[in-house]
């Protein structure tokens, strides 16, 4: 009953790797954080006693300049005091809202129109802003290590405090001004555009005196202490992405216990920084022809900061420097993604077997696109996956459908040698051959299988479109569990149908293993995403079809 055994493994592999992900997430390590209230004087205390003109050292979630120090051995110029008239900005456009905190020009709210909160809400979803382990900010500035620079703590000079993008209207900026002590001016422009998540931040300098500096970009995410789904596992962290080390996680844990260092160079330009999470992203994208040094650090009690800065450039006085940098914040929208950078598209994580993923994926959409609905487009994806499949499916269930055949004989084989293992082994693999059967012929068809099943589940599971969406009747979203578990109850029973299709085990145990495995499935899908379940009832339904008219004809004596 090799085949029997083999199926056992299978089951229970599959099983394993859709309880690792959780298991990682419960119980991998963690470093110990205590969660406090933030106050707005934490955030400004490293700055709160700088006087313009003085040198002083530079601001804790600040990255260092270039050099460390000035020609004279100062310390490095940061940001200018918190000033009377910090502002909130407000801005809309057809794709964000958007809270813009005059110091710094920093990101204190981002929410996304096209994407409610949850499904019961009409409330937009909040990717930016938030408390406790739901914060999450961006914030950009410029660093200098001899004269004064506007930092994210700076606060600048807003024109208005309000802004739309009206019908008819394809671009929207917001300028923001700040002036040195000694004349030199600064101006921060944040610029959005209809239809995109991509915003546009530049700095034009006009200095006095020959200026040189760099400017910085950061993420700060708070590591959510508390998951949507327990039983279901996908990454939350930061991202870095360059031509040399390409594509790099940065975990929470990474970030608390050491700080990251690295210094690109002219050999691997191209990169971004990003922190993720199931479903939507915050990065930074710069030129692809600038340098960057990326950094991390953890900036307080359960709160995290991933950056990158620029490498310094000289502006003579009177003239105007400019630097530019991109920031992405909104859903991952692979195709719009590969356009904006390269890689950026790998932030929707289909983990190793990406490779098989980004083609299910496709004709996923193919099949969106004629239905409208992906409900249909997982039916029929499904139903395109088993036909391309069928003929090693055929040989998996041919192989079972002659095992099964042979069960009475092979029972009588047992009666007949008893607890002699040695002998019913042989006795067997004579009958074996005789008629002509491999017992493992069923178990590499399924293998081969294994890699595109899990290249679907996680298709499934990362794609933002199956965030919210409708099936029919009851399955309102198909991201979430069903909330009348007709799905995990249906699955369960197509599993007890295939097993009883299979040959019969002769061991005890593993027929009672078998007995339980249709009911422990149905309890751990019952809180799987409606989307995923729905897929593996379609693609059992066809296994038991195709499997039961194999079957029907080897015990007829049509096939041999």
């Amino acid at each position: 009953m090799e085949n029997q055994r083999t199926l056992l493994y299978i089951s229970l592999a599959m099983l394993l790797f859709l309880l690792w992900g959780s298991w990682q997430q419960d119980y991998g390590p963690q470093p110990e954080q205590v969660i406090s209230k933030p106050s707005a004087s934490n955030e400004s205390s490293a700055i709160a006693d700088d006087i313009p003109g003085a040198a002083k050292p530079p601001a804790t979630d600040l990255p260092a300049a270039v050099p460390m120090t000035d020609s004279k051995g100062m310390p490095i110029m940061s940001a200018i005091a918190d000033k009377p008239g910090q502002q909130r900005i407000h801005i809309e456009t057809d794709k964000l809202i958007v809270e813009l905190d005059s110091r710094g020009g920093n990101f204190s709210v981002v929410k996304l129109r096209d994407y409610p909160q949850n499904a019961d809400s009409d409330e937009p979803f909040l990717i930016m802003g938030g408390e406790f382990d739901k914060f999450s900010t961006a914030q950009s500035g410029l660093v200098s290590a001899a004269s004064q620079a506007p930092s994210h703590h700076t606060v600048y000079h807003a024109e208005k405090t309000a802004y739309k993008l009206e019908e008819g209207q394809n671009e929207l900026q917001v300028n923001l001004f700040w002036q040195s002590e000694k004349g030199d001016r600064f101006v921060k422009t944040i610029h959005f555009k209809r239809g995109s998540y991509e915003i546009d931040i530049s700095h034009k300098v006009t200095p006095a005196a020959d200026w040189n500096g760099s400017q910085y970009s950061q993420l700060i995410m708070a590591e959510p202490q508390s998951k949507d789904n327990q039983f279901i596992y996908t990454y939350t962290g930061g991202v870095i992405y360059n031509d040399d080390f390409k594509y790099s996680k940065v975990e929470f844990s990474d970030m608390a216990n050491k700080s990251l260092d690295i210094d690109s160079s002219a050999t691997f330009k191209a990169g971004w920084a990003a922190m993720i999470q199931h479903y939507f992203l915050a990065s930074w994208v710069p030129g692809a022809d600038e340098n960057n040094f990326y950094y991390t650090k953890q900036t307080g009690d359960n709160r995290y900061m991933l950056g990158l800065r620029s490498a310094a450039i000289n502006i003579k006085a009177g003239e105007t420097g400019e630097f530019n940098r991109k920031l992405v914040v909104g859903p991952k929208l692979q195709h719009q993604l590969e356009k904006i950078a390269p890689g950026l598209e790998l932030t929707v994580d289909y983990g190793f077997l990406t490779i098989i993923a980004k083609p299910l994926f496709w004709l996923l959409e193919v099949f969106y696109d004629f239905f409208g609905n992906w409900g249909w487009a997982i039916i029929f994806l499904t139903i395109t996956v088993k036909l391309i499949f069928y003929k090693l499916s055929e040989a998996s269930y041919r192989s079972m459908a002659k095992m099964r055949k042979l069960g009475p004989r092979l029972k009588s084989l047992k009666e007949r040698f008893g607890d002699d293992r040695q002998a019913m082994s042989k006795a067997m693999m004579e009958m074996y051959k005789t008629e002509k059967i491999n017992p493992l012929g069923g178990c590499f068809p399924m293998l081969v299988q294994i890699p595109v099943f899990i290249a679907l589940y996680w298709v499934l599971l990362e794609s933002v479109e199956m965030r919210n969406a409708p099936f029919a009747l009851w399955l309102d979203n198909l991201s979430e569990k069903d909330p009348y578990f007709v799905l995990p109850l249906l699955m369960g029973i197509s599993m007890f149908v295939q097993f009883k299709l299979n040959p019969a085990p002769m061991d005890p145990i593993q027929k009672k293993v078998f007995q339980f495995m249709p009911i422990i499935f149905t309890v751990f899908f019952a809180f799987f995403p409606s989307g995923l379940v729905l897929y593996w009832v379609v693609n059992n339904i066809l296994s038991i079809t195709q499997q039961y008219i194999i079957t029907k004809r080897i015990e007829a004596g049509a096939e041999k």
